[in-house]
């Protein structure tokens, strides 16, 4: 594998000859008892019984190899490097198919704990530019296996999307001295036409602009650049872990499957980082979590992954959201 960067787009592009696929195994690897089918353990939590019950280990199938230095090497006007960074997979339950509403409070608060450990770690090698957490739920979204877990990837470059967002954070910071997302986020409450969930700590909301039918974003309300020093505290990562489950639960509703992405900050300690570049970060970004649902459409498809098309205006999806009873039976 290796690193091809578009120069129209900037965006790096994993490229491989032929594609990798996930080893076919009898047993799950992450279902307990399973443990000799994965790599050495990164990072884990047991319960009191010494039992596991959130595990990190290397992917077992890496786009990415952490050995050695990127590479970055010319070809002609194009640029390439090797497939430097890390690569990993947190199992974030021992119970096999349970899906984040389902977990208990603490469970999933200990999984927001993984997240907060595995990005620190990472940030302090100054070879990665940018620490990626997503979660892929369901198979449309492109969950394998089923077991429930998420995704954490370094690499030494920031992703296009990230650096866009970054980039116009700074601009409306530059023009109002304000957090363009706190703005957003005050609006939001304000009008409640497409507030989902909210609490004196957060808030999630249907974007404006949705790229997706029913898409949701969960942010902090009071500002926070960085996930990992926002949720340090077991009682913040409890309270943040009934919202996102109250969230998930109003979700799945509608939508089963589901890609959830955090937006966090770049490793400013990395050594291809530009000290100068974000010099407003602390000021002007907000960390917060993309949901963007999958669903089996027959709606025409004008986007190409460039420009996106949505058949149900935001302000209804997060009224039909607000009305989920969340009391009702979990099945």
């Amino acid at each position: 594998m290796q690193l091809r960067k578009d120069p129209i787009s900037m965006n790096w592009v994993v490229q491989e000859d032929g594609e990798t696929t996930w080893p076919k195994l009898d047993a799950c690897p992450f279902c307990p008892g399973q443990e000799g089918l994965t790599p050495q353990t990164l990072y884990s939590y047991a319960d009191s019984r010494g039992a596991w019950q959130v595990r990190v280990i290397p992917h077992l199938r890496p786009l990415y190899r952490i050995e050695g230095a990127p590479q970055r090497a010319a070809e002609g006007l194009y640029d390439k490097m090797r497939n430097l960074g890390a690569h990993e997979v947190l199992i974030e339950s021992p119970r096999h198919r349970l899906r984040i509403p389902q977990e208990s409070d603490e469970n999933v608060a200990q999984v927001l704990r993984a997240y907060v450990s595995r990005l620190v770690d990472l940030k302090n090698d100054h070879r990665f530019r940018y620490v990626s957490v997503f979660r892929n739920q369901g198979k449309l979204a492109g969950q394998e296996p089923e077991h429930p877990h998420s995704q954490i990837s370094a690499t030494p470059f920031i992703p296009r999307r990230v650096v866009y967002e970054l980039r116009s954070l700074q601009r409306y910071f530059t023009m109002k001295e304000r957090c363009l997302l706190c703005d957003i986020a005050q609006q939001e409450i304000n009008q409640h036409v497409r507030t989902v969930e909210w609490d004196d700590q957060f808030v999630a909301f249907c974007p404006f602009a949705s790229r997706a039918p029913y898409e949701i974003w969960v942010l902090p309300l009071q500002h926070s650049h960085t996930f990992e020093e926002d949720l340090t505290s077991w009682d913040r990562q409890l309270h943040f872990a009934r919202f996102l489950k109250n969230v998930l639960l109003r979700l799945e509703s509608v939508a089963h499957d589901y890609h959830i992405i955090l937006h966090t900050t770049p490793n400013l300690n990395a050594q291809s980082q530009r000290t100068d570049l974000w010099r407003t970060l602390c000021e002007d970004f907000h960390w917060h979590f993309e949901i963007v649902p999958v669903q089996v459409s027959t709606s025409p498809s004008y986007f190409l992954k460039e420009v996106y098309y949505n058949s149900v205006l935001p302000e209804r999806a997060a009224e039909e959201l607000r009305k989920v009873n969340l009391n009702q039976p979990k099945t």
